[in-house]
């Protein structure tokens, strides 16, 4: 298993890498989250996993470890492959995935292209107790909570382009007038006063 690849970087896009490395260019897929944490510098080390299949050696560059851990955490899902999982690291950060994983927030998993409902749910069940939420930022005040209405339309909003703290602020002022509004009416009141 080849753990991480250390050498001159030779072609940078978004999807993939080339790094020289003893005169050997090795190509690693990379996630949108990886090419962004990425310098220009000549030389680079990236994290690896590969992936071994009948027809194919592939190997996945990742800028830190806690995004590697996270990428084999999402690819021990059944339903989940390397590209998907490529595809949830690059729509959305390693740190939001855990929050979702740890808040049952499934319904932020689903908005990742070709992720459906079942899949959603399925890498929340797998993984819940399996990644670890001591690093989450900006733990919520209810992201602890079995509430998952209000995550969702916290998740909803942030999504939207309100900050975190702003959009559970709002949340928690709708919520006091009525603790039993769906999603969808959350969301759309606090609108109203965002």
């Amino acid at each position: 298993m080849i753990t991480h690849i250390d050498g001159k970087l030779v072609q940078k896009t978004p999807t993939y890498v080339v790094i020289d490395c003893g005169g050997v260019g090795y190509a690693i897929n990379i996630s949108l989250h990886t090419y962004d944490k990425l310098s220009d510098n000549e030389r680079l080390k990236l994290f690896t996993h590969q992936v071994i299949k009948e027809d194919s050696h592939t190997l996945y560059g990742f800028f830190d470890d806690e995004e590697r851990q996270l990428f084999v955490q999402l690819i021990s899902v059944s339903g989940v492959g390397p590209n998907t999982a490529r595809l949830m690291l690059s729509s959305l950060k390693p740190s939001d995935i855990k929050q979702a994983i740890t808040t049952a927030n499934w319904a932020l998993i689903k908005t990742v292209k070709g992720i459906g409902e079942k899949t959603a749910q399925k890498v929340v069940i797998d993984l819940k107790n399996k990644v670890k939420g001591d690093d989450i930022a900006e733990g919520l005040s209810f992201a602890g909570s079995k509430n998952v209405s209000m995550e969702e339309a916290l998740a909803a909003l942030v999504m939207l382009g309100f900050s975190k703290a702003e959009a559970e602020k709002g949340l928690q002022k709708i919520r006091q007038q009525n603790p039993l509004y769906t999603v969808e009416e959350l969301v759309k009141n606090t609108l109203k006063i965002l």
